[in-house]
């Protein structure tokens, strides 16, 4: 599946599922600009992109901020292109149960999952629409699907982006471009990780937790890495307004 002469943008990439994606299409031949809030990760990753022989460039930007994500989106067409491919990536979770969620802490979810990822459609589909062609990947979470306690404002956060991929999808389809979304579920991250240890699943591991759903494993970055390439490439061009569960059976 290649990429090869197509500019891609991945939000949240210099970490966790964001990068096991940058490193995918950058494999497929992508030219991959990075957008983290970390510049060091970030940047890390590009120089081992670069180092791949691959095309990339590291930009830090808080997507819940339209005039940083506006300033990223002309850095990235001056130095890489034109945009096709964007991976909407980045967010944040909370823990709280729900009487004790606040204003502040709801906002700031809806802020980075939601608002983010309307902010980076937003800034680069004109690029698309030009070309005729673009695909545009949300990832969101199967959180949003079966529900999940303490987790409310993140739960709807991501539920807004299953939603928000639907309403595009329709409005874009006869422009050339595909909107589509991942609901991941219990991918070995570093998020993950510390969420087992604050006993956010009874205080059980990763690996116990992982042994319950039907092919027994916590999934990898790099299995939600694997459908993004395919969503991102000219075969899926009948894809759209889907939700790919990435779950091994942890939701259907």
């Amino acid at each position: 599946m290649s990429l090869s002469g197509r500019t891609a943008v991945v939000t949240g990439g210099g970490s966790g599922i964001g990068l096991a994606i940058s490193q995918r299409l950058a494999r497929d031949g992508a030219s991959v600009a990075v957008f983290d809030v970390d510049y060091a990760g970030a940047e890390r990753l590009v120089k081992q992109l670069r180092a791949d022989g691959s095309s990339a460039l590291a930009v830090e930007v808080d997507v819940s901020d339209r005039a940083q994500v506006d300033r990223a989106v002309r850095q990235v067409r001056e130095k890489l292109g034109p945009i096709q491919v964007l991976v909407n990536c980045a967010g944040i979770e909370a823990f709280e149960s729900f009487q004790s969620i606040t204003e502040v802490s709801w906002d700031r979810i809806m802020a980075v999952n939601l608002k983010g990822t309307f902010n980076c459609t937003q800034a680069v589909v004109s690029d698309m629409v030009e070309a005729g062609w673009g695909r545009i990947i949300n990832i969101s979470s199967s959180s949003a699907q079966s529900g999940a306690p303490k987790m409310t404002h993140y739960a709807a956060s991501k539920a807004g982006v299953i939603g928000f991929t639907k309403a595009l999808a329709r409005e874009l389809g006869r422009a050339g471009i595909t909107v589509n979304t991942i609901p991941p579920g219990s991918i070995d991250t570093p998020m993950l990780r510390r969420a087992a240890k604050e006993g956010r699943f009874g205080g059980a591991p990763v690996e116990q937790v992982a042994s319950t759903i039907p092919v027994g494993r916590a999934g990898t970055p790099e299995d939600i890495a694997a459908a993004c390439a395919f969503l991102a490439s000219e075969e899926a061009g009948y894809v759209t307004g889907q939700v790919i569960g990435v779950n091994a059976g942890r939701y259907m």
